[in-house]
């Protein structure tokens, strides 16, 4: 009896994240539905953490010394410590090359040289390159979106379908950029690299973005074609971005291509007098400062998932999960609809992967699926979720960017045009039942064939 209640583990472990969604999305809902502006983000998701993470520590037995025992050894996880370092060094990077003018510069060069009768698709690839670059879908929206309407305004073009054109765009450069908190999430709570990750999830994204791409181009030219003045630009500024680009597809340790884009950012600033030494310091210290959320929601909720799974909380949701796993491909799909759900609930692509991550990774071992491709996974239905969901803040933001330049467009009547989220669900799955990403993957991750038999092997892939 008493074997049988460690397999199924403690549901009663999980109600501090119960109680956390309860709060974060029940104030959400109740204040929108009150006509508040970003009524999501009234009640701040850390102080719904730490309400959730009081609620773990008094449903956890033992000593209040034994429990703050258990919940550092969840931060002082060597993952997590480089997690929320990379965090701070993504934040500085994105704020000096902002400061020095380098988002500015890689917008103004790429409108010089898009035919104004592909506007969409234009602006679909500007912002992929800007999320890919900044690993910022917020920071890519909020800078193209006004833009985006004006330019709608002058060719004719549906606002929705142009600001669904930005999102699709941020939303893509966003899950695969080397440097965004989801990639570094993914990876790290799969425990593998990101130059890894990146090799598979490009094989499931760039389809979907051809097509997107492709969509964009030929169902979206404008009534009119209308005469955008040149717009200035400095291509040495756009090189911080290019560069850490190219290093971190290259494969070169994040730590060292984060460094060398915050220094060579603040060495072109200086070069050319677009910021001071004092303004390039300053600009390190805020970008660590615009990470404060995700940073104390990352250092809350491992610690609270350290609880969870010592009351044995993972293990009740494993041990129930497997009820509709059969083998490798149903387990995939369980995966995905784990991080899906937690983003529906949290509306924050990042904190539904560290809520998700530990779960994921221990299905990945017992039903043999790479940790690389699940990693992968985890990063791109979560963001696909966030894309379509109208109480995001990505689509929140678009619809209060449009409505400060006079038009009322509610983020739901965006949603139909955010091509790519929906195209880049279906290659997910695809990607599960036609594993044609997973050839580039090397054999056996796990080391699973010297502890099992042929017939177990074939039994967990199937």
């Amino acid at each position: 009896m008493k074997k049988n209640l460690v397999k199924k583990g403690n549901p009663i472990a999980l109600l501090p994240f119960l109680v956390f969604i309860v709060i974060y999305l029940g104030s959400g809902i109740f204040l929108n539905q009150q006509g508040v502006e970003m009524a999501f983000y009234q009640f701040p998701s850390v102080a719904a953490m730490f309400i959730a993470v009081l609620v773990a520590f008094f449903i956890t037995k033992g000593t209040i010394h034994e429990r703050f025992k258990i919940f550092s050894s969840g931060i002082a996880n060597e993952d997590v410590i480089t997690m929320l370092m990379i965090y701070l060094l993504a934040g500085a990077f994105s704020s000096v090359a902002t400061a020095m003018g380098g988002l500015e510069s890689t917008i103004h060069l790429s409108l010089n040289y898009i035919p104004t009768k592909f506007l969409a698709a234009g602006l679909f690839l500007i912002a992929g390159f800007m999320g890919t670059a900044t690993g910022s879908s917020m920071g890519t929206i909020s800078a193209i979106v006004p833009i985006a309407v004006g330019m709608a305004n002058k060719s004719g073009i549906s606002t929705t379908l142009m600001l669904g054109a930005c999102i699709s765009g941020a939303m893509f450069g966003d899950n695969l950029s080397i440097i965004s908190d989801t990639t570094i999430a993914a990876t790290k709570s799969q425990g593998v690299q990101m130059s890894d990750k990146f090799k598979i999830n490009i094989l499931i994204a760039l389809p979907a973005a051809l097509l997107t791409f492709l969509y964009f181009l030929f169902f979206s030219k404008p009534e009119t074609i209308p005469a955008i003045e040149q717009l200035n630009f400095s291509f040495i500024r756009i090189v911080p971005y290019i560069l850490v680009l190219g290093l971190a597809i290259c494969g070169m340790n994040v730590f060292f291509v984060l460094t060398i884009g915050i220094f060579s950012a603040g060495t072109i600033g200086i070069f050319t007098n677009s910021i001071s030494i004092f303004t390039f310091a300053q600009s390190i210290y805020s970008g660590f400062t615009n990470m404060n959320e995700v940073f104390f929601l990352t250092l809350l909720c491992t610690g609270m998932s350290a609880l969870v799974s010592h009351n044995g909380g993972i293990t009740w949701l494993i041990y129930t999960l497997k009820k509709f796993i059969k083998g490798n491909k149903s387990a995939q799909l369980g995966i995905i609809s784990l991080v899906s759900l937690a983003d529906c609930a949290t509306a924050n692509n990042t904190v539904a992967i560290v809520i998700s991550g530990k779960i994921a990774k221990d299905i990945s071992k017992e039903y043999y699926i790479d940790p690389r491709k699940t990693a992968s996974l985890l990063d791109i239905f979560s963001c696909v979720i966030q894309g379509i969901i109208p109480y995001g803040a990505q689509l929140l933001v678009a619809s209060s960017l449009a409505s400060a330049h006079g038009l009322m467009i509610a983020p739901i009547e965006i949603i139909p045009n955010i091509t790519y989220c929906f195209i880049l669900a279906i290659f997910g799955i695809l990607s599960i039942f036609v594993p044609y990403a997973d050839y580039i993957l090397k054999k056996d991750p796990w080391d699973f064939g010297r502890h099992c038999s042929q017939s177990q092997i074939i039994k967990k892939i199937n």
